[in-house]
């Protein structure tokens, strides 16, 4: 070893230094390396125990017991519009609650919080904090900010629950059909309520027929309708009449779904499917289609409308008497009572009521949600009640079922049912078709009196009592409805009205139905004191029907007066000077 030469020494001293450094590099990584896998170990046995073995097992706070912990949380089910609109959904929030036996000072703790939320009461407050349990509710689905708050206070007694809260991104715009839940997510009321079960399921979202963006404009000219002629409430509905789905629907007043505790009875109630109204005048459209239908009778067909009809000790007046004989389009475009009444006397009793049957205006109106009104009828159907129903007096039913009544005559004769729940096989090329021999069609009127009655609401709109509803290029058509409410004595009252217009378009091929209710309008300088269907109803259905063409994008029809569906029938009507303020009634 000393006769090996220096660099040989140096050489083999660096070597050795070498491996003794890799030497307990190894060491170190390998001690690493287990300090991890023992980590790793330790984390997966704590995971297992709280997962399987503690996952099973919970300390009930209130009563200190242990108890089998809760089957998993699932989210309820979303509800959307026919686009995919998410119209309610559930979000995780925090609620807050106490451990009574955490909590030293009561009073202070009460205190604090009833000042960060002005809805709590000290007193309730207090006795809670107070209790033997070890577990109380103080409030539920807070805010994050409101969270925040409480964290901010340091009480170590105040935890929180994280729970899901039902959230309605659209507010108050489709409440009274989409519905609300009570604070444990139970459908209380619309959509919620009926469809509960499936919701809890947890499956694919809900989609409903309604198209949020005809809703807004449903709601904004109802709304506009009501505020300018003061009215106590009012109702709106946009049908796709080729199917019945239901594209909107707007009861006014309305609510908050996320505090329905705070609406009163008249906001929380749904003047569409569950109030029941006599709607005056657009009962008309079913006197006259059972005239032409029963009756075969021609468009120049004369009534006695000169004077008032009595029959027995009643009489029934025109509410601007043209002391004139009417023709049949005459007397629909006027809205003559006393002509419609002549109309059901000719059908007679027994063939109207069972006519009114047919049109599913006798019996409660099938539909998918709970809130569905049954109609009043004569208890006993006598020719009084004939004269009367024609024009639609002494027969309350729902908006949305006269509405699809009148819409059965005007798709061309074939009765159609709402619905508010979208089939799976909307929209697709595929779909499979109905069975007709399982569901055959309904046939109200023939093809020709539905054309007729097409003609005969094209006509009301160009010439009669519905001008304000006119949309130029759309070939709006319909009919007005104003009615006396009753009183609470017996009788009507004069000063309280139901004002209404419902319109069909295009006439020449009705695809949509719109209707606009206000419930007790009061008369403006502009409509000349008026509160008729006329003056306060028929022009938002024309606003309506122009949004409604922007927005699905139909296009206006460029025909000539000679083309209009009504041309035909002009020839029998004796027409009132332009501008007379009549006209709109």
């Amino acid at each position: 070893m000393n006769s090996m030469p220096s660099f040989v020494k140096k050489t083999l001293r660096i070597r050795g230094s070498r491996h003794s450094a890799l030497d307990t590099a190894r060491s170190r990584v390998a001690m690493i390396s287990v300090v991890f896998v023992l980590a790793y170990i330790l984390v997966a046995v704590r995971v297992f125990d709280l997962t399987i073995i503690q996952g099973h097992r919970a300390v009930d706070r209130e009563n200190g017991t242990v108890v089998a912990a809760a089957a998993p949380e699932t989210f309820r089910a979303d509800i959307v519009d026919r686009n995919g609109v998410i119209l309610a959904t559930s979000l995780d929030t925090a609620s807050l609650f106490a451990d009574p036996a955490l909590v030293p000072d009561p009073e202070q703790v009460a205190r604090e919080l009833t000042d960060l939320f002005p809805d709590l009461v000290y007193g309730d407050t207090l006795q809670r904090l107070q209790r033997k349990g070890r577990f109380v509710w103080l409030k539920r689905n807070l805010t994050p900010h409101e969270q925040y708050q409480v964290l901010e206070l340091g009480h170590p007694g105040l935890d929180f629950k994280t729970e899901r809260r039902r959230i309605y991104p659209q507010g108050p715009m489709a409440a009274h059909m989409v519905g609300y839940t009570d604070v444990d997510g139970n459908g209380l009321a619309g959509v919620e309520r009926s469809f509960n079960r499936l919701l809890e399921d947890n499956g694919e979202p809900l989609a409903m027929t309604i198209d949020i963006r005809l809703q807004h404009i449903l709601r904004r000219e109802l709304l506009a309708a009501v505020n300018t002629y003061s009215g106590k409430g009012g109702a709106g509905v946009i049908v796709d009449i080729a199917g019945g789905d239901v594209l909107a629907a707007v009861s006014l007043p309305d609510f908050d779904p996320h505090d329905p505790g705070a609406a009163g009875p008249q906001q929380l109630f749904n003047n569409v499917t569950l109030g029941v109204y006599e709607l005056g005048s657009t009962f008309k459209i079913f006197s006259t289609a059972a005239l032409l239908e029963f009756e075969n009778v021609g468009m120049d067909y004369t009534f006695n409308t000169t004077e008032p009809l009595k029959r027995g000790r009643f009489k029934i007046s025109d509410y601007h008497p043209e002391k004139r004989p009417m023709n049949v389009p005459e007397v629909f475009m006027h809205s003559s009572n006393i002509g419609a009444a002549l109309m059901g006397e000719m059908v007679g009793t027994q063939r109207l009521k069972d006519f009114y049957q047919d049109l599913g205006l006798m019996d409660k109106m099938a539909f998918e949600i709970d809130e569905v009104g049954t109609p009043i009828v004569p208890g006993v159907w006598r020719d009084i009640n004939t004269l009367t129903a024609s024009y639609g007096h002494g027969i309350a039913v729902t908006p949305l079922q006269m509405v699809m009544a009148a819409s059965s005559i005007a798709n061309g004769g074939i009765a159609v049912q709402p619905t508010l729940i979208k089939s799976k096989n909307d929209n697709k090329a595929d779909a499979p078709q109905k069975d007709q021999t399982l569901e055959p069609e309904l046939r109200i009127v023939s093809p020709q009196t539905a054309h007729r009655m097409r003609q005969l609401m094209r006509l009301v709109v160009t010439d009669g009592t519905g001008t304000n509803a006119d949309v130029p290029g759309y070939s709006v058509g319909g009919k007005t409805g104003t009615a006396e409410k009753p009183g609470p004595k017996g009788g009507y009252d004069r000063r309280k009205k139901i004002s209404s217009f419902l319109g069909f378009f295009p006439m020449e091929a009705p695809r949509y139905a719109v209707f606009v209710m206000v419930d007790e309008p009061k008369g403006t300088k502009e409509s000349f004191g008026y509160a008729t269907g006329g003056w306060v109803a028929a022009p938002a259905v024309g606003k309506i029907i122009s949004a409604m063409a922007g927005v699905l994008g139909i296009p206006p029809t460029q025909a000539g007066p000679a083309d209009d569906i009504a041309a035909s029938l002009k020839r029998y009507v004796d027409y009132k000077p332009e501008g007379d303020p009549l006209a709109s009634h």
